[in-house]
């Protein structure tokens, strides 16, 4: 019987931070999962990945690592690291591993803020060993904490961008994760990824469409406090149909 490290950790995360730590726990789980499941035809790429900055390319530690790469260079993304940022991060990191593995994290990060990275080599990593879910959730996430000052810049937005890109997210997925934080006029569209001109038939199908994929339900098997990590974007695909039909009449 195949063990699910997704449902295990996403059951560990809650118990450590609540409905954030499941979200960090189950993306473990499932970097783990399909890292197991993948291992015999990537072995060619472990090798590769060992040599450079993953010495262990299927386990947790790794997934952290990457993790923590990714956070750096969203918080160094406009050349000053905010304490809001760090706080967030640090409560992130406290709730979901505890206090004495949390600390051993926080000092890494410290020291990885300070150097360069191959984002390209990190994504890839990640891509290859994630599956496409997980990474909208980790997109998700770095947009939570460029969010932390209650601002994202240029600077970390474009490179969320290009993050999202070598993690192999579509386009109109990214806008629509995009359109929760950052604030447009096509906002609501892009939410539910369909143009100003959508007619009311199109736009209900892509809501319900939206509904699927963001119902906190959708994780089976797991308590109703695992599904609240989706309660946020959820309501806000529904906001964004309640404004559009309000706005085109059709209420």
């Amino acid at each position: 019987m195949k063990l699910n490290f997704a449902i295990i950790a996403a059951i560990f995360g809650f118990v450590a931070s609540g409905p954030l730590g499941a979200v960090i726990g189950f993306l473990v789980g499932m970097y783990i999962d399909y890292s197991t499941s993948s291992s015999t035809q990537n072995k060619s790429n472990y090798g590769r990945f060992e040599n450079t900055a993953y010495p262990n390319a299927n386990q947790p530690q790794d997934f952290k690592h990457s993790l923590l790469i990714l956070i750096a260079a969203i918080m160094n993304a406009d050349g000053s690291v905010m304490k809001s940022e760090l706080d967030m991060v640090k409560s992130m990191l406290v709730r979901t591993y505890g206090e004495e593995e949390s600390l051993r994290l926080l000092l890494r990060l410290r020291e990885l803020i300070k150097q360069p990275h191959n984002l390209i080599e990190v994504c890839r990593n990640l891509r290859i060993r994630m599956n496409y879910a997980s990474r909208l959730e980790l997109v998700h996430i770095l947009f939570r904490i460029s969010q932390a000052d209650s601002h994202i810049s240029p600077p970390e937005l474009a490179l969320i961008q290009q993050i999202a890109t070598q993690l192999g997210i579509r386009t109109p997925d990214y806008l629509s994760i995009r359109a929760m934080f950052v604030v447009s006029v096509d906002s609501d569209y892009q939410i539910l990824e369909i143009s100003p001109s959508a007619g009311e038939e199109e736009t209900k199908k892509a809501y319900r469409k939206m509904v699927m994929r963001f119902h906190p339900d959708r994780l089976q098997g797991l308590n109703n406090a695992e599904k609240k990590a989706a309660e946020s974007k959820f309501i806000r695909v529904q906001t964004a149909y309640e404004n559009i039909k309000k706005n085109k009449g059709w209420i």
